[in-house]
């Protein structure tokens, strides 16, 4: 029999604590609990498990700040727990409308202790009678993973394994593929192959009566399983045996999807590497993926909104012979990995660099390519330097020559002094080495509207190609000596053959990145 919220609050522990529900009073009725629990943390969420009715004493929310109290509940609302409770008194004399109003909008369960109780008093009544529950949870589900395990065993079929679970935990049962696609799916009635998770007409979905579980193979999240436990369904027996069914059915995709076994390494690891993941899961990974850990590897990333249909042809980009390279793919972005295997890395790496440019992309596209890690180990800082890229090149408003409308494809390797600059120097001293160096420079251009300062930038990149720099700045041969003899004038005479080109060129760089 399941331990229900509405039972707990006439339970003499916490009745004695006087307490009102003052968001989503509608759900309590059919929520149920797997455990109670006390925190004053407010970063609790990720430690929990779903299920729990969580007990504080809300000095932590009492200095806390109106956007941190709403996360919070947002955060407990995302993880699944039950409900959470608040007493109120001299720190926190009610509980702020915002909350209520997150609370409400999340359907999370808000109840007010308007008189303190011993919280270790609530638990140890509460908690004993969950104990037992669980152990009778543990044996069912056990029953359902034996009976899963004999269906695979038999040959059957995903949806028929699925039937299985979903008979034993009377809920809407769906496994998907880690894109959304759906892979198999049952409902409680026995029938395979039908059930959709999508709630009546009109009714929003409980998110306490969704379990989600990953199913990894061989440490690779492959697919997510969920349940829709719907009506009188227990929620912890569903949750429990979603637990205990994840190898069952890790064995029976490595069954039916070996060959897609090694793009799924390859999304992981990319996943991997932008989510900063430690270094021995990156070399666990990348084998499976088909990269030596010791490979020289560049990160792209293409920001488009049609990242996922760019997907297969950047991945062709970087492994035309389809046995490396990692890809992944949002709604916003396109992560990839390229392996260089020639014993010019450098001439590799242009390739990419040129070979993303003829691809057809819609208005909006911009990619960048990082620099050459050498290692998987330094796959995450080559993408986080590609990043990087991207950023600064909206900052100063340069790009690439070689970019071509619609897409625009940046090269990390032309903002490695950029790069350098906002990671190593302050604005501060950043700000004073460009007047230092170019101060009659930006005085003429602010006086007189003119554009020395890109004149002499250009000029520089181009090193001190005259005749290219006027191609590129779109102005006569004549035009572009007469703005040369000025800024020499300005600067103290022509820098070529002296030691100051340099610091020129660099303050031409770094007054791109002054706020404007």
């Amino acid at each position: 029999m399941p331990v229900r919220l509405e039972d707990v609050l006439r339970h003499s522990t916490v009745a004695a604590a006087d307490p009102v529900v003052r968001a989503a009073a509608g759900v309590v009725p059919q929520t149920q609990l797997r455990w109670i629990h006390s925190s004053e943390v407010l970063d609790i969420a990720s430690l929990l498990g779903g299920g729990e009715l969580l007990l504080t004493g809300g000095q932590a929310l009492a200095s806390a700040s109106d956007e941190r109290r709403t996360d919070y509940i947002r955060d407990l609302a995302e993880r699944g727990v039950a409900a959470l409770a608040i007493e109120t008194g001299t720190m926190l004399p009610s509980i702020p409308s915002s909350m209520v109003a997150a609370a409400e909008a999340a359907g999370l369960p808000l109840i007010e202790l308007r008189k303190v109780v011993p919280f270790v008093g609530v638990m140890e009544a509460i908690n004993s009678q969950l104990v037992s529950e669980s152990a009778a949870h543990l044996q069912q589900a056990d029953q359902a993973s034996h009976a899963m395990a004999v269906e695979l065993a038999h040959g059957s079929g995903l949806d028929r394994i699925l039937a299985v679970l979903a008979v034993a935990t009377g809920a809407e049962v769906v496994l998907t593929s880690t894109a959304g696609v759906t892979l198999a799916s049952a409902e409680p009635n026995g029938q395979d192959g039908k059930a959709e998770l999508v709630p009546p007409a009109g009714k929003p979905a409980d998110p306490a009566q969704i379990i989600q579980a990953e199913v990894s193979v061989r440490g690779i999240p492959s697919a997510r399983l969920m349940l829709n436990v719907r009506g009188e369904a227990d929620v912890n027996l569903a949750r429990i045996a979603a637990n205990r069914s994840v190898d069952i059915l890790a064995l029976a995709l490595l069954q039916r999807m070996p060959p897609g076994l090694k793009e799924m390494a390859g999304a992981a690891l990319i996943r991997a590497i932008d989510s900063g993941k430690q270094n021995w899961r990156l070399q666990e990974l990348a084998p499976a993926a088909g990269i030596p850990v010791t490979a020289q590897v560049v990160a792209v990333v293409v920001r488009s909104p049609a990242s996922k249909q760019l997907r297969k042809d950047v991945q062709h980009l970087l492994d035309p012979g389809g046995q490396h390279g990692a890809s992944y793919a949002d709604n916003a972005e396109l992560l990839a990995l390229g392996v260089l295997r020639s014993g010019n890395v450098q001439d590799e790496r242009q390739k990419i660099v040129d070979g993303l440019q003829p691809l057809e992309v819609p208005e909006g596209t911009v990619s960048a390519v990082g620099p050459v890690a050498s290692g998987i180990s330094s796959a995450p800082w080559s993408l986080a330097e590609a990043r990087l890229t991207l950023e600064l090149a909206a900052d100063v408003g340069r790009s690439s020559s070689a970019a071509t409308a619609p897409g625009q494809v940046l090269d990390a390797q032309a903002y490695a002094v950029e790069r350098l600059a906002v990671q190593a120097m302050e604005e501060a001293p950043r700000r004073d080495f460009v007047n230092q160096q170019l101060a009659a420079v930006l005085e003429h251009d602010a006086l007189r509207h003119s554009q020395l300062l890109e004149t002499l930038r250009v000029w520089l990149d181009s090193g001190c190609n005259t005749a290219q720099a006027a191609r590129e700045l779109h102005v006569e041969r004549q035009s572009m000596h007469q703005r040369l003899q000025r800024i020499f004038s300005l600067c103290g005479g022509d820098p070529r053959g002296t030691g100051r080109l340099a610091a020129l060129h660099l303050a031409t760089r770094l007054a791109a990145l002054q706020p404007k």
